[in-house]
């Protein structure tokens, strides 16, 4: 019961690797890790200002928890996009180097 005349699943094409992709998307990658370093930077300062007041030895430690869960996380996402950024500058002078190095057939 298998139909004859059904097309065969098409295959995704590659899309070309070039410096100028590489480059373009790490200038997004880094304005995002930028975009997430004002904004931890923004919440740190906000926890800072604003100090917990509270006798209670248990809200304490979990506000604490709560505030570094969160700073770490806003961190973290900074620092990914910022290390992204860098690999993809890296492979766009990888990709300028070899296409320097290869020898030009006519």
């Amino acid at each position: 019961m298998s139909d004859q005349n059904s097309t065969p699943p098409e295959t995704p094409t590659q899309v070309q690797t070039s410096p100028l992709r590489c480059i373009t998307g790490a200038i997004i990658s880094s304005s995002l890790a930028y975009a997430l370093y004002s904004l931890m930077m923004a919440i740190a300062t906000s926890f800072a200002s604003k100090p917990v007041h509270s006798n209670n030895e248990l809200v304490i430690k979990i506000t604490s928890a709560v505030r570094t869960l969160v700073v770490g996380i806003v961190a973290l996402g900074s620092g990914i996009f910022g290390i992204v950024a860098l690999g993809l500058v890296a492979l766009a002078v990888q990709l300028l180097v070899q296409q320097f190095s290869k020898p030009k057939t006519n």
